[in-house]
This record gives C-alpha cells, structure tokens and sequence, in this order.
C-alpha cells in the first residue's frame, strides 16, 4: 500500500541514463531558479515602507532613491555572479568559490550560511503567500500556519517528482505573476501620467524631521531584501542543459532585467498612489486595488501573487539539495545526502528542507517580517565571501582582462559587505541569531568531516600485507522453545558447520527440566546449554554467555549468532509477540564484533 502511495505522489521509478531529460532550458530554469528573486517584488518595497513610514507619510518619497540604489546593487550583482558562473561551470556558488580561494572554513561558512538561508527561503516564501491569500480573503487569517504548511507539503511532494517536471508544472504561474505585475505596472503609471488618481502623494524632496543617515541606511538594506535569490543560479549550474554555463548566464540577465523593472515599478507605483504599509494588507494588494479595484484583474494579482511567493520557495528546493551533494561529497554532510532518489533527484535533500522550513514556519507563527532580516543577511554573507574569493582568484591568476573583472568584484564585494554590516547595526535585535547559528553549523560540518576521517583512517588497509584470514565458525542460536522455526534455523546452521550450540534462558527449575527433557527427546543433533535467570531477564544471561564464547573463540573462529524468527502474515500481528530479538540484535550490533543474522519464518495463517 506504502509503495503504491509512493508511485501515486512522486510517479515512475527512472534510469539513470534519463537524467539528461532533467536538465533544464532557459524558460524552464529562469522559472524554477528565478522564482525566488521575481517574488521579492512582492515585500521588497513593502519593507522600504515599513521603515520609513516611521517618520510619518511625509517620509515615503525617500523610497524613490532608494529602490535606485538598490537596482544599482543588483546590476553590480548580476555582473558578478556572471563571471562566477564562467569560472566555477560545475555549480555550487559561493561555497565553492569561497573555499577554492579563501580557505575550508570560510568555505563552510559561505556553504552553511546558503543552506539556513535556503530554508528560511521556503519559510519566507510561504508565509508571504499566506499574506497574499488572507489579504484578499481575510477570513483565512487565523489559519495562516496551516496554509503554509500545506503549501510547504505540495513543494516537497512534486520536487521529488523530479526538477524537469516540476519546472513544467511551475513555469505557468512564474509568467503568470510576471504578466500580471507588468499589467499593473503599465495600466498604473498610464493612470498616473493622465492624472487618473484620486491621492496626492507625498511631496518629492520634503525635507523631514527625525530623519537620519542610520534610519535610511536601515531602509536600504530591508530593500535589499528584493535581491534575495539571485545567487541560485549560479549554484545549480549542473541543472542546465549544454552548454551550461552559457545558458546560466543568459538566464541570470534576463532575471535581472525583469527583476529590476518589476521592483522600480511597484515602488514608483506605491508613492505615486500614497500606498503606506499596513499589517494585514500588503502593499502589491493596496496598488492592485487602486488601480483596478476589486474586480477580476485585482484578485488575478492577487492569485498570482500568492502562487509566485508560494514558488518562490521552489527555488531552494532546486539549489538546497545541489549544494547538500556537494558538502556531502566533500564529507561535510551525512552522505546520504549523495543518493539520487527514484525520480534522480537528491530525494533526502529535499524531504529534509521541507521539515525544517514546516517547523521553522511554525515557530516564527506564519509572520513574514520575523524572517526577512535573518533571511537577508544569510544571502548577504555568502555574497561578500564569494565576490572576495573571486577577487582572489584574478589577482592570483592574473588572466587577460582581469583588472576589469576584479574592480567589478571588488565593487560587489564592497557593497555587499556594507549591507551585510547595515544590518547586523541596524536590526541587530532581528538577527543576532547567525552568531549562534553558524558556529553552530561549522561545528556540525567539522564533526560529519572528523567521523569520516576517522572511519576512513581505522578501516583502510596495506594491499600488500593485510589479507583475509581463514577460520572456523562458532554458531549460537537462542530458543524459547521446540518449534518448527527453532527446527529451520537449527538446519540452516547446519549447512555452514558442526560447531553449533543453542541457548535456553529459563526462569524456574521446573520450565529449565521440561525443556531439557524434551531437547533430549528430539536430538537435533546440537547441544543444549541452559542459563538460570533469577531477574527473569533473558538478555542479560544470553548476552553473557556470547562474551563467554567470544573469548574462548574469537582468534579462532568467526562468532556468528543466529535469532530464529518467525513472520506473522499480516504486519499488525508483529504487536501481538514478544520483540525480544529485536532487543538482542540491536544490543550486539552496537557491542559487539560478532555476526547477528535473523533465520525468518514466514506463517501462513
């Protein structure tokens, strides 16, 4: 039943020769690795806004300048991502970059940073859907972390149907979104150029009091929230179809233009209209409404507003698992993260981003604004380690043409620096969680990476001097009883050897004579040996006879303990039996240097 439900969710089983047919084009990549970026239109200017209207409506003409500021850092962004994704074809962004050039930990601080970052991505992203849903139906409100909770469980269901099909499945509301917003932008400043608007808005170039380098330095980087998502492409380079790194970067410009318009639009729109945040509506539903009002049009906005933020988490369930494979291959991260699932996905990377962001999204209580600011700078720090690195990388390399290259660097690298360091100043309260969390993950790297080293060290060998060494086998088989799986297992261990033993733990003399009495009777052919238990614990006796025989045998012969078990028909009966063997198994599998086997036998009624 498990495994039909399994096909019903993620489908077929595939090939490892079809993972070609899950590399993706242009349209499809900018869809499902763009989402992300193209659905911070949706809060970036909204989070200018809640800083600024602080100092009052007056104020909200600074938003203007700005979001100019902010498109500037994107353009410096988009440029040099570009050359990352020339240098580095083999994906894996600022975690490969900052440890090819900076060193392993600050190569781990980069990678640990994009992996919290890409699940507070999916917790972001769902709650800013829920707010666009509630928004137009606000008797939704108080199911908030429901509804995101959902969405988090239909992302994680149709990426493990693999990247192709899910990029097929997505790209139709990305565009969607983007036709939508573009609509709202042309028919809004048409009715701002004819002077359609009832409003006045706030007067451009007031000079206002209260008002500080620190305040607007604080509404700059919540802007900078907008460029969140941009570096995803460069990490999932591999996902693209031949010739990759061409087709990244075409696909990183065209994200960038249609990033920048979008975002220069609502922001122009939303001082021209006089929109000022409010808590339960956001800033794209106030201008969807003045422009259109609450027809058809606005609540198509609305709709493809909704489903782009709720992609928009998409985006990490394309890069998350990509970069997990590559720490995991660099032993950084359990290696299970490595395996390719049935649909030749990284399935674990993906299950486990879904289940952090759920519980994430249910402890922040479904609310946008308790995320961005950590959510930001979690983006930011990888920025200003991996324009760094490549500013290494030229200086050391020097190949033609590279001072332009490294002052394109240097400049993203200054910048994203400044932000990163504008945030820690100014919404300190927000995120001083990183200084707890990314000692806490590089902590977790170094440890995957010292038990692996360790394993490797303890179980490698000299080809030239260590070899097999033949021995004998000492087989134990514990019995409760005379049964026909006592009779089975007894049989099979008669295949392998004559130097077989089985175990009795009774409890009472009278049990340890009937049994003995009637082992005698049958004669299998193997000895019996009984043990007393006077706590009426079978394990603990059992366990010390096999250290008993271990140590008479062990430079002789293999120890090998087989638990005869027998298999009810129908799985629930398991309940209605003692586990006993489970018990012993799990305790010599994690004591001791013996061999455990379990002889089944399978019942018929």
């Amino acid at each position: 039943m498990l495994s039909r439900m399994k096909r019903f969710l993620i489908g077929r089983p595939m090939k490892s020769h079809e993972l070609g047919e899950e590399k993706l084009n242009k349209l499809k990549a900018l869809a499902i690795l763009s989402s992300d970026a193209l659905s911070s239109v949706a809060y970036g200017t909204e989070q200018i806004l809640i800083v600024l209207i602080s100092l009052g409506f007056a104020a909200l003409w600074y938003s203007i300048p700005i979001s100019f500021a902010v498109l500037a850092l994107l353009i410096i962004l988009i440029l040099s991502y570009r050359q990352t994704i020339f240098s580095y074809p083999g994906g894996g962004g600022a975690y490969i970059v900052a440890k090819d050039n900076l060193g392993l930990h600050t190569g781990l601080i980069a990678g640990g940073s994009l992996l919290v970052d890409y699940i507070l991505t999916v917790a972001v992203s769902t709650s800013a859907a829920t707010d666009a849903v509630t928004s137009a139906f606000p008797e939704l409100h108080r199911y908030r972390i429901e509804i995101a909770l959902v969405m988090i469980l239909f992302l994680t269901i149709i990426n493990l149907r693999g990247l192709s099909e899910s990029a097929t499945v997505l790209a139709y509301p990305v565009y969607l979104f983007v036709g939508g917003i573009f609509i709202l932008i042309i028919v809004g400043l048409y009715r701002v150029l004819t002077g359609d608007i009832d409003v006045t808005p706030a007067q451009y170039g007031t000079q206002i009091s209260g008002v500080s380098l620190f305040l607007l330095l604080k509404a700059f980087s919540s802007g900078c929230s907008a460029l969140t998502g941009v570096e995803a492409v460069s990490n999932a380079i591999p996902s693209f179809k031949a010739p990759a790194e061409k087709n990244a970067a075409k696909t990183l410009a065209m994200m960038g233009v249609i990033l920048g318009s979008m975002f220069l639009g609502i922001t122009i729109l939303a001082y021209y209209f006089g929109i000022s945040p409010q808590k339960d509506v956001t800033v794209i539903s106030q201008i969807a409404e003045a422009t259109f009002g609450r027809g058809v049009v606005y609540f198509f906005i609305q709709g493809t507003t909704a489903l782009i933020l709720f992609l928009a988490a998409n985006t990490a369930y394309a890069a998350f698992p990509l970069l997990a494979f590559m720490l995991a291959k660099d032993k950084f991260m359990p290696h299970a993260f490595m395996i390719r699932g049935d649909r030749l996905g990284f399935s674990n990377g993906i299950i486990v981003l879904g289940l952090l962001a759920g519980v994430l999204a249910v402890v922040s209580n479904g609310y946008t604004e308790n995320l961005i600011p950590l959510y930001a700078i979690g983006v930011f720090i990888p920025f200003t380690l991996s324009q760094l690195g490549m500013m290494v990388r030229w200086f050391k390399q020097k190949p033609k043409g590279w001072l332009p290259r490294l002052a394109v660097n240097g400049i993203g690298m200054l910048t994203t620096l400044s932000i990163t360091l504008i945030f820690l100043f100014t919404k300190f309260s927000q995120v001083w969680m990183v200084f707890i969390f990314l000692p806490v993950v590089i902590i977790f790297f170094l440890s995957i990476n010292r038990h692996y080293r360790a394993i490797a060290d303890e179980l490698r060998i000299d080809l030239a001097v260590d070899k097999p060494v033949a021995k004998g086998n000492t087989i134990v088989i514990p019995v409760a009883g005379i049964t026909r799986v006592v009779m089975n297992t007894i049989s099979y261990a008669q295949s392998m050897t004559t130097n077989i033993v089985a175990v009795y733990v009774g409890f009472d003399e009278e049990e340890i004579e009937k049994m003995e009495r009637k082992w005698e009777e049958w004669n299998p052919g193997v000895r019996l040996i009984v043990l007393r238990s006077r706590y009426r614990s079978i394990i603990k006796p059992l366990i010390k006879f096999i250290e008993t025989v271990e140590w008479r045998n062990s430079e002789s012969d293999h120890i090998t303990i087989l638990i005869p078990q027998f298999i009810p028909k129908h799985g629930w009966q398991n309940i209605l039996h003692n586990q006993t063997s489970l018990l012993i198994r799990a305790y010599l599998f994690r004591n001791k240097d013996v061999t455990v086997s379990t002889v089944p036998y399978h019942l018929q009624r």
